[in-house]
Formats: structure tokens, C-alpha cells, sequence
């Protein structure tokens, strides 16, 4: 099975209408709709420039004349991983957390925080040692986001279902 983002998304995503900033969390859940990836917690990191989402088996391919991306991943840990495809925005050199520099895919795609969305790039890197299968860098806090760190789900906490 293929999650639903076979189709390139379209950029119809509303403004947001305040000025005011945002206060959030350290930790938010965020949601990646265009991927049908809901409910990601994600560490919001005000030192690393660009978004990175937790990905696998991560394989470029081509579709009508245009290249795309192919890879695993979930929403939470303990989920069984989905396939996933997006358009390849691009490959940039990415300095790790542990200092040394890699080349990742890039995506771009629809991101919700809250009430807010905005289309933006996200890396593909394997994060499975990493606490958050998601992380928000400083470019996609520019869009008014102003971070508590003594705080975190400021914007709620997702509900547990029953499963």
C-alpha cells in the first residue's frame, strides 16, 4: 500500500491572518498532510536550520520525466512504517547533529503546526536514534513562531485512540 501522496500537492494553503507570534513548545505534534503522516512529535530546534523527518529505505526514481523519492516511514514509534512518495525538490549537503556533513533528499510539502500551514522543505534522514521522528528548524519558525523552551505541547497534546 502507497500513503496518498502520489499527486504533487497543490500550494492553496491559506495565510495565516494574525501578525501576532505563536508561542509553542520545545515539542509540538506536527502534521504532514499531503503524506497522510498525522500526529508526528517533533522537536522544535531553534539551532538547526532546515526540517527533518525520520525516513528509511529512501530511493530516487524516475516518473514522467520527473524525478521523485521513495521511502518508509511513520508518525510515531511502534507504528508500522508506509511507503511513501513525493516529487525531489532537491540534494543538499546537511551538517549533522554530530558535525559531520551528508547529502539528503529534500521534499517539499505541506506542514501544519497548530492552525498554521505553510509548504516548506523537509530533509529525509534515517532518525531512528533520535528521541523525535520529527525535527522543525529555524526557517519554518520564521513564519511567526516564537519558541518557550521550559514548555512543551503548548499547541495540545495528541488524544490516544483506543486501538
Amino acid at each position: 500500500m502507497i500513503a496518498p501522496s502520489a499527486q504533487v500537492p497543490a500550494k492553496s494553503v491559506k495565510p495565516r491572518k494574525s501578525k501576532a507570534a505563536i508561542t509553542i513548545g520545545w515539542a509540538e505534534y506536527i502534521d504532514l498532510p499531503d503524506l497522510g503522516l498525522i500526529g508526528i512529535k517533533a522537536k522544535i530546534d531553534t539551532g538547526a536550520a532546515t526540517s527533518s523527518l525520520h525516513a528509511t529505505r529512501i530511493t530516487p526514481f524516475e516518473q514522467d520525466g520527473q524525478t521523485w523519492v521513495e521511502f518508509w516511514s511513520r508518525a510515531q514509534k511502534g507504528e508500522r512504517a508506509k511507503r511513501f512518495r513525493a516529487p525531489l525538490h532537491s540534494q543538499r549537503k546537511i551538517k549533522s547533529s554530530n558535525g559531520l556533513s551528508e547529502s539528503r533528499y529534500v521534499i517539499e510539502t505541506q506542514i501544519a503546526l497548530g492552525e498554521t500551514s505553510w509548504f516548506g522543505y523537509i530533509t529525509l534522514a534515517n532518525r531512528s536514534n533520535m528521541a523525535f521522528p520529527m525535527l522543525i528548524g529555524r526557517r519554518a519558525l520564521r513564519r511567526g513562531f516564537l519558541v518557550n523552551c521550559a514548555r512543551r505541547y503548548v499547541l495540545g497534546r495528541k488524544v490516544e485512540s483506543d486501538q
